[in-house]
């Protein structure tokens, strides 16, 4: 399988509006990218909604946050990706990615996630990646593979119930 290559487009709190506005031609406009319906359904409007009241709160969080990871050189969004959030106080942050249905199975998580660890290595305000994944999700945990994660643990989401803990250092 050939290695993907990612790039990430800034989705700005006008994409995300017009995203949970269900029009995807002027969220298309605003981030410069086509977006596909995985960026319009239930689970994904959650996340323009959290995310826009985080910026309220922490506008410089932008520069962190979900943003739409377009594979090169087809220049196809193929999902989302980026972190939870600034780095804590620890210099942690937390990965989060989803891969659009038709392009899953194909590498993309991987890209995404490399992309993501490449990333943060580059920040020096950052020393640790975290992922959280649900112990039943057998397709993250086999993403995370080979990326240098250990198990710290595990949490209790509200969304998303029991999550275990991976870290590696940066």
């Amino acid at each position: 399988m050939t290695t993907k290559q990612i790039r990430f487009v800034e989705l700005s709190p006008t994409t995300m509006a017009a995203l949970l506005a269900d029009d995807l031609a002027a969220a298309g406009r605003e981030a410069g990218v086509a977006l596909t319906e995985l960026f319009t359904n239930d689970e994904s409007k959650w996340l323009w909604n959290y995310r826009i009241a985080q910026l309220e709160d922490d506008p410089e969080a932008q520069r962190w946050i979900v943003r739409a990871a377009v594979s090169e050189p087809e220049g196809v969004v193929i999902g989302h990706g980026g972190y939870h959030g600034p780095p804590d106080e620890n210099g942690m942050v937390e990965v989060g990615y989803t891969v659009d249905a038709a392009y899953r199975r194909q590498g993309y998580a991987k890209a995404i996630l490399t992309a993501l660890i490449e990333r943060a290595v580059e920040e020096p305000g950052v020393k640790i990646v975290r992922a959280s994944i649900s112990p039943t999700n057998s397709a993250s945990l086999a993403t995370i593979a080979g990326f240098g994660f250990l198990e710290a643990g595990e949490q209790w989401d509200e969304e998303d119930g029991l999550e275990l803990l991976f870290e590696r250092a940066v």
